[in-house]
């Protein structure tokens, strides 16, 4: 695991364009956004800025007045999981979405402009799991990592890795670096020679209730602290801290249900 490349530049007041097909943004469309914006500005310390509203009500998190995340409301009348979605950069949305189509992807919203943020689409993979396009105009996506409270790592769960990982690097570029293993199926996908997300493969071991999904990793402080603060807010503990070669883990969701994982990386 390695924080997106190319989110920050020299200077917190020259943020940097990411790098195309790099983690740019992470984004949460739920039922009851003012709710989750408390859980969350809770559980990391974000504050909330107003954002393009094209597909609805939408707010930017901050930390020390930096853009971490989104948060949007669904319509009433969609009702589809709730569930963080990794937002990946591209020089030229329009062309991704057609190489996302040509192999074997769905578009399910856009590509369509977000204000003078830049301009967006809303994909699923062959698989069924659901990310996003971002071509950054005055947004340029996330401008902070690497500490508490930013994602730190997305890692796609599917049913093999590779399959899917041909998918991914046919539409962004990546390469591929396997973990060899008789019982691990696990991909990590590098740009320019960094790993910048992963696909594990759990066959039959897969949530049938979701299928296929992206999952976004937040940096803490302390694991086990921010366990015990999310059961506190309301939020539920899913697999309990577990060290990994990448640090402490522990697999959640926030009172809506959407999963994710905190990340303690070693000290």
């Amino acid at each position: 695991m390695t924080d997106a490349r190319g989110s920050a530049g020299p200077n917190r007041d020259t943020p940097a364009r990411h790098t195309p097909g790099a983690p740019c943004w992470v984004s949460l469309m739920v039922h009851g956004p003012d709710a989750t914006e408390e859980f969350y500005g809770a559980l990391f310390g974000w504050e909330f800025r107003p954002g393009p509203q094209q597909l609805g009500p939408y707010v930017r998190a901050l930390l020390d007045e930096r853009e971490v995340a989104g948060i949007g409301r669904l319509p009433p009348d969609r009702h589809l999981p709730i569930a963080w979605t990794p937002y990946f950069a591209s020089e030229d949305v329009d062309l991704t979405a057609d190489t996302v189509r040509s192999c074997g992807g769905t578009i399910g919203v856009g590509p369509l402009d977000a204000a003078d943020a830049g301009r967006l689409a809303i994909c699923s993979d062959p698989s069924g799991a659901v990310f996003g396009i971002w071509q950054a105009a005055a947004h340029l996506g996330t401008t902070v990592a690497g500490v508490p409270g930013t994602p730190a790592w997305n890692e796609l769960l599917s049913f093999e890795s590779a399959g899917v990982a041909k998918f991914y690097r046919t539409v962004f570029g990546y390469e591929e670096e396997p973990v060899v293993s008789a019982d691990v199926d696990y991909v990590s996908l590098h740009l320019d020679g960094e790993p910048v997300a992963g696909i594990r493969g759990l066959g039959h071991a897969l949530p049938r209730d979701r299928g296929p999904h992206w999952v976004t990793y937040f940096q803490v402080a302390d694991v086990d602290d921010a366990s015990q603060h999310l059961v506190r807010l309301g939020g539920q503990v899913l697999e309990p801290v577990h060290d990994t070669a990448h640090g402490r883990v522990a697999n959640v969701a926030d009172p809506e249900g959407a999963r994710f994982a905190l990340l303690q990386r070693p000290s």
